[in-house]
C-alpha cells in the first residue's frame, strides 16, 4: 500500500515525496518486537500496512496494552521520545504482518519547517492517542474484567477484519494486565452465555 493512499495531508504529493526520499521501509512478522522499552529512538514509523500494539511494562516484567496503531497512523511516544533525543518508554509489537516507513529523527525539524501540516498531523496523532489513553483508564478504573475482556476481542477482530481470533487466553491476559487462569475462566462464562466460541488458541464472536 502506498503511503499517499493511506496518510491524509493537505498537499500530500509534496510531503509524501519528502517523507520517501528521508525513509526507509521495513516489514515485520506477526508478533515481532519492533522496538523496545528503553531503546534509543533514532526513527520515527508511520505505519503503511497492518497494525501494531503499544505495551507498558511494570518493573516486575507484567504488561498492558495502551492502544493499538493502525495505517497511515504513527506512535505519539516515539515523536516525543525522538524529539527530545529520550530513550523508548513503550514496547511496540506488530499484531500481524506489518510494514512500516521509518522516518529519521533527525529529519523532524525540516517536515515541521518545510510543512505545516506535519505539525497538524502530530497534533491529530497526540489529540487520538490521549483520548486511547483515557478510555484505557476509564476502563481499568470503572469496567468490569470481563468487559474488558470482550472489548478487547472486539477490537482486535475490528483490526483483523475477521470474527476469528488466533489468539491464546496468555496474550489476552499479558494485555489486559492479568492472569491468564482469570481470562479462561471468563472467557468460559462467556462462551457459556453465547457471546464467543473457544477453540484450540482460537476465539470467535457470535
Amino acid at each position: 500500500m502506498k503511503l499517499n493512499e493511506i496518510v491524509e495531508f493537505k498537499s500530500s504529493p509534496q510531503i509524501i515525496k519528502r517523507l520517501n526520499e528521508f525513509g526507509f521501509t521495513k516489514i515485520f512478522e506477526e508478533g515481532a518486537v519492533i522496538f523496545n522499552e528503553n531503546a534509543n529512538i533514532k526513527a520515527i514509523p508511520i505505519v503503511t500496512n497492518g497494525s501494531i500494539r503499544i505495551m507498558r511494562t511494570d518493573e516486575e516484567g507484567r504488561e498492558i496494552l495502551l492502544y493499538y496503531i493502525t495505517s497511515g497512523e504513527s506512535c505519539i511516544m516515539s515523536f516525543l521520545g525522538g524529539m527530545h533525543h529520550d530513550t523508548s518508554k513503550v514496547k511496540a509489537i506488530a499484531e500481524e504482518e506489518t510494514q512500516i516507513l521509518f522516518i529519521p529523527t533527525d529529519k523532524m525539524g525540516l517536515l515541521i519547517k518545510e510543512f505545516p501540516e506535519w505539525l497538524e498531523y502530530i497534533f491529530r496523532l497526540y489529540h487520538e492517542r490521549f483520548e486511547e489513553l483515557l478510555d484505557s483508564v476509564n476502563a481499568i478504573a470503572f469496567k468490569k474484567l470481563d468487559e474488558r475482556i470482550y472489548s478487547l476481542i472486539k477490537r482486535k477482530c475490528e483490526l483483523m477484519k475477521n470474527n476469528t481470533l488466533n489468539v491464546t487466553h496468555e496474550q489476552l491476559a499479558n494485555e489486559l494486565g492479568t492472569a491468564r487462569v482469570v481470562v479462561s475462566r471468563l472467557l468460559k462464562q462467556m462462551e457459556d452465555e453465547g457471546l464467543v466460541k473457544l477453540g484450540r488458541n482460537k476465539i470467535s464472536l457470535m
